[in-house]
């Protein structure tokens, strides 16, 4: 009987500890203060539709805060808390203050993420909670609060959108808070983190929807039209969804809803700049592409310039509005309407001018328009009739509602549908009002007569080429005259065997009528020329489809033949991927030898990275990017390709960048193939660029796989300094890049290498780890620098265990002389502003026997191009 007060006592307590502890534990979906959300613990949302926790993007062990749909496989993430500050392990805690403040702490219980409350709370109201919602809302309000009162939440995670937009979510902007809300992609598939590509609404003007890159515009949805966007006829209101678009002085967003509650569907942004809906058809179908945008050439922003009309149904696709004319003919001929258009004749305003009604138009750019809702069309003429500025007017609605939008300036990125779209009045001269009136009449007596004349002209001029090849081919005759092929848009298949120099093996490559490249390229006009070298130019041009070209064109007297031009080819066409610049094709036809390359728009790295403007177009995750892409194309060249290849002229000249600013190597007219498991070769040859050549390259003629990685970390350290390895003066002048880099890193101010331009946007961590590899990489003795699969696995390695890197080679900041110059003849050239050293060993010091071939020796000895240094841009 003694023990029962102790037991009593014991059973107190532990209802005392159960009562305080159950104040701890998570309901379904919901979360209070102190409470705590833990490593495999969730919340889940009350109807079992959206679910929230740690999770880990594939092939990546760091874990981020997200929601995700409950029931569908594979995971499918929404929104993400903490996407560019992960927790590297997992020991993330997710927690609510007093106040109703979302926090995340990580390993070391630092906040790295916390909610910003858009209101505050109610003093006399409940504690706050946090709710997940079965819209995949996460909310934060008050107990009293009903759940679908979203104008009483103090924070929501739909103000906070990562990549995707749910039903329910507004895109756009609260003008009262300031709130912007915009969908952002991830980095890659296995990168949450803020990527390049974004959706935004743009509230000047008339509000209107784009993806950027960057913050250069890629797509225009066009403004909304009381029914849809402007520029997306085919989006409708059927098949169980609802679009919203709201534009007041308030708020100015799009929204979206799925009537048919059987119906999973969301709006992505993703990594390659591609929007799109996507519907869950279930497990075996699973997510079904809706729509997407941009879909087609058209759907490119500004594609046909300014007064240009885009037309996806026609060819070419791009028109000038009427009384307007290209403003450069030959541009426009060769298929490139970006210049866009200008007026044919000028006029005095409001006396000889007029408007035309253009109908089924996607509106243009309304960034810079006059928009009042409350007028009617005629208000809106003669507003526009006053103002001499006024280049166009419209009324935004077709559903029947009041409305006027008034163009001040140039009219942007206009295009026509055959079914949709809408009327839109532009200014023009009274002169094209008649013309316009008076080719109704005429249109159809002149399409069939032009067409007659067309059609004769393109058959004497296909029969003439046909008999002129007969002799030639008797088999390619008969394939033309079978399919009846314009000869402007020959392309001639694989076989080759329309020239006799051709007829002993096959390319592996399309070869291309020479009438057509000299179409592409308006007969190789000056205005095209990208660039010229010894061997010859280089032409920049565009095919029938508008596909862009780069057209190397080989001189007469390069002193290269038909047979070893097939040989190169057939090498170098091998050589396919994303990190180096494709051969499209090449011409062997009389006198004629040509190559046709990809063309790459941004031109080269060094036209970035060395100009003080556009090196800010270049931070340090697009920097970072660019070295590990090289690295993939050399990669690529020493070990994954059919045939290893030397490349010997790695320089920032020689790397183009794409549209997406992706690396791509160029120049392979020093490149040298090894055969079987030869990893060395010499040369008395030397050929390259000062700065970038490896020691034992330079001085003694050897090369191997090494001295690339020696080319390769000169270019690291440029690319991390912004600065030129030639021509750039420290506080010594006797100290190149090289061994201004060395001293920095041996006192510990390895830092201070890096461009200033980016100190803001980069990681200290991956910048010292580059500068190391880089360092790595230009050691003096090629058996000590690693190998550039060895680099890629440093580059990649959250963790590296680094070895510390010797003395560079070629530390001081001026040529090689002295010593030296008894045995080696220096010659030096610029093509395009780079220069090009050719080293020429004298043979009493050497000893060796040539290995390169000469034009009598094997040929398949020696990887040579014969267009010198010559870059396809």
């Amino acid at each position: 009987m003694n023990n029962i007060p102790c037991l009593d006592s014991f059973l107190l307590i532990s209802i005392i500890l159960l009562s305080v502890f159950s104040k701890f534990s998570i309901s379904a979906n919901t979360l209070v203060p102190k409470q705590s959300l833990r490593e495999n613990q969730t919340l889940v949302s009350q109807g079992q539709r959206f679910e929230l926790g740690f999770f880990s993007p594939t092939n990546s062990n760091n874990r981020y805060l997200a929601i995700w749909y409950k029931n569908i496989s594979p995971l499918t993430v929404v929104w993400i808390a903490n996407r560019n500050t992960p927790v590297t392990n997992s020991s993330g805690v997710f927690t609510m203050n007093d106040n109703g403040k979302l926090i995340l702490l990580n390993q070391n219980q630092s906040v790295i993420w916390s909610s910003n409350e858009s209101k505050q709370g109610n003093p006399s109201a409940d504690k706050p909670i946090a709710k997940l919602l079965d819209s995949g809302n996460l909310v934060v309000t008050e107990k009293s609060d009903n759940d679908d009162d979203a104008g009483n939440y103090r924070w929501q995670s739909f103000d906070h959108a990562t990549d995707t937009l749910l039903p329910g979510m507004k895109l756009g902007w609260d003008l009262n808070t300031g709130l912007n809300n915009s969908l952002v992609s991830w980095k890659s598939a296995e990168d949450p983190s803020i990527g390049d590509h974004s959706f935004v609404i743009e509230p000047d003007g008339c509000p209107e929807a784009y993806i950027l890159r960057g913050q250069i515009p890629i797509y225009r949805s066009g403004p909304w039209n009381g029914i849809q966007f402007s520029g997306v006829p085919e989006m409708n209101s059927n098949g169980g969804f609802k679009f919203n678009f709201v534009f007041n002085r308030k708020q100015k967003y799009y929204s979206f809803e799925v009537t048919d509650e059987s119906i999973i569907s969301r709006l992505v942004i993703d990594e390659v700049s591609k929007l799109q809906r996507l519907t869950w058809l279930g497990d075996k179908e699973g997510w079904k592409r809706y729509w997407d945008a941009p879909k087609d050439q058209c759907d490119k922003y500004k594609n046909c310039g300014v007064y240009g009309i885009c037309d996806a149904t026609e060819s070419p696709i791009c028109k000038c509005t009427k009384g307007f004319q290209p403003r450069n003919l030959r541009e426009w001929n060769l298929r490139d309407g970006s210049g866009g258009c200008v007026r044919k004749k000028n006029f005095v305003c409001g006396k000889d001018d007029g408007f035309l009604k253009l109908k089924g138009m996607k509106l243009p750019d309304t960034s810079k328009t006059f928009v009042d809702t409350s007028m009617n069309l005629k208000e809106c003429k003669k507003v526009c009739e006053k103002n001499c500025s006024c280049t166009a007017y419209a009324n935004p609605m077709i559903n029947g509602g009041s409305g006027c939008i008034v163009w001040i300036g140039d009219l942007i990125d206009l295009r026509e549908f055959t079914g949709g779209g809408q009327e839109v009045y532009v200014r023009v001269a009274a002169s094209e009002l008649d013309k316009h009136r008076k080719s109704i009449a005429i249109i159809i007596t002149v399409v069939v007569v032009s067409a007659a004349i067309v059609g004769l002209g393109v058959y004497f001029v296909w029969k003439k080429r046909i008999l002129k090849t007969k002799g030639k081919s008797n088999e390619r005759v008969d394939r033309v005259k079978s399919q009846e092929i314009p000869l402007f848009n020959m392309f001639l298949s694989t076989t080759r065997d329309n020239y006799e120099e051709n007829k002993k093996g096959d390319l592996e490559l399309p070869m291309v009528d020479f009438h057509m490249i000299a179409a592409a390229t308006e007969n190789f006009s000056s205005a095209n020329k990208l660039g010229q070298g010894g061997f010859g130019s280089v032409y920049k041009g565009t095919l029938a489809d508008g596909q862009q070209i780069a057209v190397k064109r080989l001189s007469k007297n390069s002193g290269q033949g038909v047979e070893e031009l097939k040989n190169e080819v057939m090498l170098i066409a091998r050589l396919q991927n994303r990190y180096l610049v494709s051969l499209l094709g090449c011409c062997i036809e009389e006198e004629e030898k040509i190559l046709i390359y990809e063309y790459v728009p941004n031109k080269s790295l060094d036209s970035f990275l060395f100009d003080k403007t556009k090196s800010l177009l270049l931070d340090w995750q697009k920097r970072f990017s660019i070295i590990k892409g090289i690295a993939r194309g050399l990669l690529y060249l020493h070990q994954d390709s059919r045939i290893r290849i030397i490349h010997r002229d790695l320089k920032a000249s020689n790397i183009l960048l794409d549209d997406e600013m992706n690396p791509k190597i160029s120049d392979f007219g020093m490149a040298r193939i090894f055969g079987g498991e030869q990893t060395e070769a010499s040369t008395t040859r030397v050929v390259g660029t000062y700065g970038y050549m490896s020691p034992e390259y330079a001085m003694d003629g050897l090369f191997s796989v090494k001295s690339d990685v020696f080319s390769y970390g000169v270019l690291v350290l440029e690319i991390v300094s912004g600065k030129k390895n030639r021509g750039f003066f420290s506080a010594s002048s006797e100290l190149n890049l090289l061994g201004h880099a060395w001293n920095l890193w041996k006192d510990g101010k390895g830092l201070e290498l890096r461009d200033e331009s980016m100190s803001d946007t980069s990681s200290p961590y991956e910048v010292l780890k580059c500068i190391q590899i880089a360092l790595l990489c230009v050691q003096e003795h090629a058996e000590d620098r690693p190998t550039i699969s060895s680099v890629l696995l440093m580059l990649g390695s959250e963790t590296p265990v680094l070895a510390q890197p010797k003395e560079p080679g070629f530390s001081l900041g001026r040529t090689p002389n002295g010593a030296h110059s008894s045995s080696i003849d220096q010659e030096t050239c610029s093509v395009n502003q780079v220069t090009i050293t050719m080293l020429e060993a004298r043979p009493q010091d050497t000893g060796q026997k040539h290995p390169i071939l000469d034009m009598d020796n094997e040929f398949m000895s020696e990887f040579n191009l014969g267009l010198g240094t010559l870059s396809p841009y």
